[in-house]
């Protein structure tokens, strides 16, 4: 008899070790996340005395958010950041694995220094680039000048130009980054399969292309998906650069969330891009490790 209730004994221990990460995952995660879907359904305006109590008004704050102007603007704004600055700093990371990738005197500081852009403060780095913006003698009105481009351009206060600054500092800063992933990933790879391949006459593009690429699949899985998700999530340069502007052009969907619960104190209104917000990044990266799982059961078919 205790034979048999010591074999059908429970293991307490593996649900006590994961017990703090569910704790912490609910309180900070899922309460939120239900609590934002919830007041969506709401219409709350604390600056305003009529509208402070909530109001129940079902799906009216998501009508109001898909039929405004502002908010097609704002998906405009984001869907170009995103689309602009993930697939290059993805790409100049995977340039810079590749330089920074071998046996040569002083490639630890050049490690150091593509990677120290990431050491920095967001605020810190929209603060230095501010100066590469400036008008009248800033290092890109100054460059441009140099070959031959007469007139300063006003990078941050032109809107044409205020959301290619913002991508700009995103990709100088993230890219560093990211490089430390792929550059681990090429450490890793198998150098044998590289010999064979140079045995048989592959071209440095082939082993690239053909062989190290598709062994580091899972790598540039994890990074585009880091990288989709901190695109979404990245302000402080907007703040420091553009506040947003001039007229919209740099405001994106977490930025223009902000002006909405803090600026214009839209309780309802907030809560339901946050859950838009929530709904994308979750789209995303389950899409995205689906096709790739699927892939990878189609190749080692």
């Amino acid at each position: 008899m205790s034979e048999r209730s010591h074999h059908h004994r429970v293991p307490i221990l593996p649900y006590l070790l994961v017990a703090p990460t569910v704790f912490f995952v609910a309180l900070f995660t899922a309460w939120p996340t239900l609590l934002a879907l919830y007041q969506s359904f709401f219409r709350q305006r604390l600056n305003i005395a009529k509208f402070r109590e909530p109001t129940f008004i079902g799906l009216g704050n998501y009508v109001n958010l898909f039929t405004s102007p502002d908010f097609h603007t704002v998906l405009l704004n984001t869907a170009i950041y995103v689309l602009g600055t993930v697939p290059v700093s993805i790409l100049l990371a995977f340039v810079l694995a590749l330089l920074v990738n071998r046996n040569v005197p002083g490639v630890g500081g050049l490690r150091l220094a593509f990677f120290y852009p990431n050491i920095l403060p967001m605020v810190s780095v929209a603060t230095i680039w501010m100066f590469f913006f400036t008008p009248d003698y800033g290092l890109f009105n100054t460059t441009l000048q140099m070959v031959g481009y007469r007139g300063p351009q006003n990078w941050t206060a032109n809107p044409n130009l205020a959301l290619l600054a913002v991508m700009i500092v995103a990709m100088w800063k993230n890219a560093g980054y990211y490089m430390i992933f792929y550059l681990a990933g090429l450490q890793n790879l198998p150098t044998d399969v590289f010999e064979a391949a140079a045995l048989d006459g592959a071209s440095w593009w082939q082993q690239l292309w053909q062989i190290a690429f598709p062994l580091l699949r899972r790598t540039t899985l994890f990074i585009s998906t880091i990288a989709f998700i901190s695109a979404f999530q990245t302000v402080d340069h907007i703040f420091v650069l553009t506040q947003g502007g001039p007229s919209m052009a740099s405001t994106t969907l977490l930025y223009w969330l902000w002006q909405v619960r803090f600026e214009y104190q839209d309780v309802g209104r907030s809560a339901a891009l946050t859950v838009i917000l929530i709904a994308v990044l979750l789209i995303f990266t389950v899409t995205n490790f689906a096709l790739s799982e699927r892939q990878e059961e189609g190749d080692a078919s």
